[in-house]
């Protein structure tokens, strides 16, 4: 359940702040601490504001004659603030300055649309032209030429987030009454363009989106009254036509008769929507007010009329509502509680029982089996509740019987259909959120695509399947032949995926796909687009693509270290190769991550590894060592970055590889040396924790014999280690 709760002015507006679509204020930013907040009005004055005080802590205007273009924003790594007017003069300023005048000033090459900050990433410039830039690559060069991706296309929104360590940003764009979405991710030069599926006589109004789990979640405010999601993977192959968003009804904003024509929404929790709009019914007059939704019941929650009118702003942070009121600036709380009918009728229970597993059948679910599976999981829910709710759970499965039915004989249907015809229909079956059995459903709708695979080798619905596996959570026991596919195929960024994603993965087919992984080439993996986040932090793919950043020796292990471990000329030669050069490129590194993820049982995966080519099982056990080294160097053993490797996968696949290949290795020349540097440093990995032991134990005995000691008297003492 949702509530408003009680309201206050937080300030007075200009003249420009008024009632209606255009007036009101350019934005509302957070500020460089809670309670705070950013306000810029349409002219030349941002002001900073403790919410919960109702007083400005600054105020900062451009001159005469110069306008503020896109909002202020907080630089929340260096807590300073950031300006643009006159859309290309950036300014920089702190706290303590007053005249901007006198603050940093830079003059771009091109028009800023806007500024986006961003906690943990820092300040993210978009041009009007749809270029990007981090705002410390821009200042190295301010001049610098931008870009223009979005020829004549008009920028309507945009928003910034952070994936992993990775800033993404995505804006709108409108030509001709079309709408296009860009996906861009300045860091690593990682830029994607979709077209917004068309709505007949209606059109969006407004946008927002956040990140889960690797797909960004688009909601969508359309004319005709309507909340849309829209799914969109974030990795994608860049070589693909541009591909269009389809997207799902979420909810429908009418209740007893009235509708409500919203101008402006937030999102407030997984369950939750506010929308501000006029609420209108027949034969009466509109009245603008602030409206909570519920999404998962499709209910009004709770609204509040606002007779004086609004700009159609709402911004919403820190549980409370911002809009204009009038000629204020109005701030309401708000609370959202768990949505469950349990809760709205008093009867949610304090202990709640687990849910059935989703993955519902090992095998491959067939059209008939499908509708069985349903069955049988109905019957078997029926049998553990008690004879009370026995009658209303047999209507339930009277219901959703006919859904069932009506899955199975759509595919059958589709078998002859056009290829155009296939994917829209499965499309939106797949969008449909409320689906009995939904898993085994999709699981259905990804084996009927992987048979037209097969029927018609011409034929592979990519971006499709990347969708379906990003989106929803499969394994590979419902879509058994999906991997086998990509593996023929060789499409290695939806195998990555899959590895990534499925937990009950076979060992035969893990070892396909490191198989695969190393037997491309470098040159043929870099045409590729494949997510790098597990070896972005500490792998360099600027020079060469092979150099590792430098860092700081923090785990006791140095090339400088001398004495029996490291004595000789070539172990310092080989450390320096090792540990400067990873054997590998990054597209590769993070591929063969993906394998080291993937959960096995060694007895299974052992009798595969053994049939491994000699120097593909070389090739992976130097990279197995440099990833050792790398961990080895942090004092935590953990390497940097998202899905990275941990030290216990890394150690436990280099017993596993040498187990398989022992002999190989040892006859050999090439791993010959490999296998002494190795030997070596774990021989020197060993010396240094023994010392650590060592001096563990000296401490334990000192502490032991302070601890007999009489605390009034006073003397000083030499612990000599040996």
């Amino acid at each position: 359940m949702a509530a408003l709760c009680e309201s206050f002015t937080l300030c007075g507006l200009g003249p420009c702040g008024g009632v209606g679509l255009g007036s009101g204020l350019l934005a509302l930013e957070p500020g460089p601490d809670p309670d705070h907040v950013l306000l810029t009005d349409r002219g030349r004055t941002a002001t900073l504001f403790k919410v919960s005080d109702q007083k400005p802590l600054g105020c900062w205007s451009v001159k005469h004659g110069q306008t503020i273009t896109c909002p202020v924003v907080c630089n929340f790594e260096t807590h300073e603030y950031i300006a643009v007017h006159d859309d290309k003069v950036l300014r920089i300023w702190k706290n303590k300055d007053i005249n901007l005048d006198k603050v940093f000033k830079a003059t771009l090459s091109a028009d800023v649309y806007r500024v986006h900050s961003l906690r943990h990433g820092g300040p993210v410039v978009l041009f009007r032209g749809g270029g990007v830039r981090t705002l410390d690559v821009l200042l190295e060069a301010p001049q610098q030429e931008i870009e223009n991706v979005v020829s004549d296309e008009v920028i309507k929104w945009s928003e910034a987030f952070m994936e992993g360590q990775q800033p993404v940003l995505i804006f709108a764009t409108e030509k001709d009454g079309d709408f296009f979405i860009y996906v861009q991710k300045p860091k690593m030069n990682s830029l994607h363009k979709y077209k917004l599926e068309q709505q007949e006589l209606s059109k969006p109004l407004s946008f927002t989106a956040y990140i889960k789990n690797r797909v960004i979640i688009l909601l969508c405010l359309y004319s005709n009254d309507a909340l849309y999601k829209v799914l969109i993977p974030l990795q994608r192959n860049t070589q693909e036509e541009e591909q269009i968003l389809s997207k799902s009804l979420l909810l429908k904003l009418s209740v007893s008769g009235s509708v409500l024509k919203g101008t402006s929404f937030a999102v407030l929790d997984k369950d939750h929507v506010a929308v501000l709009g006029s609420l209108a019914a027949s034969g009466e007059e509109s009245k603008e007010c602030l409206t909570i939704w519920n999404t998962k019941f499709q209910t009004l929650q709770t609204w509040k009329e606002l007779p004086l009118g609004t700009s159609g702003q709402l911004w919403c942070y820190e549980e409370k509502f911002f809009f204009t009121h009038g000629k204020v600036l109005t701030v309401i709380m708000y609370k959202c509680e768990t949505s469950s009918l349990a809760a709205a009728v008093g009867k949610l229970k304090d202990s709640q029982t687990p849910d059935v597993s989703s993955f519902v059948n090992w095998n491959t679910l067939g059209d008939e089996e499908l509708v069985v599976s349903i069955q049988s999981q109905q019957s078997v829910a029926l049998k553990s509740e008690s004879k009370m709710t026995l009658r209303s759970k047999k209507n339930t499965v009277a219901e959703v019987e006919p859904d069932a039915i009506s899955v199975r004989q759509l595919l059958l249907n589709l078998k002859d259909a056009s290829t155009s015809v296939f994917e829209k229909e499965l499309r939106q079956l797949v969008s449909k959120a409320q689906m009995p059995d939904f898993q085994a459903s999709i699981g259905s709708v990804v084996t009927a695509l992987i048979n037209r695979c097969k029927a018609n080798p011409k034929y592979y619905p990519r971006n499709f399947l990347l969708e379906i596996v990003e989106t929803r959570d499969l394994s590979y026991s419902l879509c058994p032949d999906l991997m086998a596919v990509a593996l023929k195929r060789k499409d290695v960024y939806l195998l990555q995926v899959c590895l990534e994603r499925f937990p009950d993965i076979p060992e035969e087919i893990t070892y396909a796909c490191l198989k695969v992984f190393l037997s491309l080439s470098e040159a043929s993996l870099q045409r590729i687009d494949v997510n790098l986040e597990s070896v972005i932090c500490y792998i360099d793919i600027e020079i060469n693509n092979k150099e590792v950043k430098t860092e700081i020796v923090e785990n006791g292990f140095s090339a400088e270290v001398k004495g029996d471990v490291w004595d000789t000329k070539i172990a310092k030669e080989a450390h320096r190769t090792t540990v400067e050069f990873c054997p590998v490129g990054p597209q590769k590194a993070a591929l063969l991550n993906a394998v080291l993820h993937s959960a096995y049982s060694e007895t299974f995966l052992l009798p595969h590894l053994k049939n491994l080519p000699a120097q593909q099982a070389v090739l992976f056990l130097r990279y197995l060592y440099y990833l050792y080294v790398k961990c080895s160097e942090k004092i935590n053993t953990v390497l940097p970055g998202t899905h990275s490797p941990t030290i216990n996968q890394i150690m436990d696949w280099m017993c596993l590889l040498l187990d398989a290949h022992f002999t190989v290795m040892v006859m050999l020349p090439e791993a010959k040396e490999l296998l002494s540097n190795l030997h070596k440093f774990v021989r020197a990995q060993v010396r240094f924790y023994s010392e650590l032991n060592k001096i563990e134990g000296s401490l334990r005995e000192l502490q032991r014999l302070n601890h007999q000691k009489d605390s009034q008297t006073y003397s000083i003492e030499v612990l000599e280690l040996i």
